[in-house]
């Protein structure tokens, strides 16, 4: 099978730690490997880096796997050209099945190109959106709150739309505050 890319990491990526194993051709054509294990910390995310850089790695593919990719990829991608890969294309042969063994199969098929990146949008978008989804959270809890008003308010003797058309009408403010 031909090897489109060089110098290759593959990196499996779980909540407290991160295995890195980098991939080249070794002097006489052979495979060479060089595997090393990082905590999740910004600090360990900078050690990371620096022993990829030393490394001078061409592509880092790593699994897309709940949200513990995110301060990886963030950090890795200003340096590197950093594939997100889903985890079901990168399925491997059931069998021993270990942190070490999934970061050199990630390496090796992204070595080969049988896999395709994930799209990441750009720093700009992603804050973007970032910011649209917390103000739809806000929206959403504000309006919940509302409703909630509303149901204390809706007393046996007086219901309250009754008096006013909205909760949070200026005139039934005033209202609260007498």
């Amino acid at each position: 099978m031909q090897q489109i890319y060089g110098r290759v990491a593959g990196l499996d990526v779980h909540r407290d730690n991160v295995v890195a194993c980098f991939r080249r051709l070794g002097p006489r054509g052979g495979v060479v490997f060089e595997k090393e294990r990082f905590g999740a910390t910004t600090a360990r995310l900078r050690e990371l880096e620096a022993w990829l850089a030393e490394r001078q790695v061409e592509l880092v593919a790593m699994e897309a796997t709940g949200v513990y990719w995110k301060p990886v990829y963030y950090a890795l991608e200003a340096k590197f050209a950093v594939w997100l890969c889903n985890a079901r294309h990168v399925k491997k042969v059931p069998g021993r099945k270990t942190d070490l063994t999934d970061a050199e199969w990630l390496a090796d098929v992204a070595a080969h190109g049988m896999i395709r990146p994930s799209f990441v949008p750009p720093p700009p978008i992603r804050e973007l959106r970032e910011l649209t989804r917390y103000r739809k959270t806000q929206s959403a809890a504000r309006a919940a709150e509302i409703q909630r008003l509303e149901k204390v308010l809706q007393a046996p003797t007086t219901p309250w739309h009754a008096v006013g058309s909205s909760v949070t009408s200026i005139s039934s403010t005033r209202r609260f505050r007498r």
